[in-house]
């Protein structure tokens, strides 16, 4: 049962971030491993900039 509840918890928790645009660091992790053994796996934060400049185009766009 618990089991059950903590797997649908990690669901929404993904729904969520990818509704926002907020990308599965995990998911990129275990890709890795499986597709590209051969290759490094980029830490957190350079994954997020990454993720940000292909997203934003390397900008940020802000009214203010």
């Amino acid at each position: 049962m618990l089991k059950k509840i903590t797997q649908g918890m990690r669901f929404v928790g993904q729904s969520v971030r990818l509704m926002v645009g907020v990308p599965e660091y995990s998911t990129y992790l275990e890709h890795m491993k499986n597709a590209h053994p051969d290759r490094p796996a980029m830490s957190y934060p350079e994954f997020f900039r990454e993720r940000q400049e292909a997203r934003y185009g390397g900008k940020i766009s802000r009214c203010c």
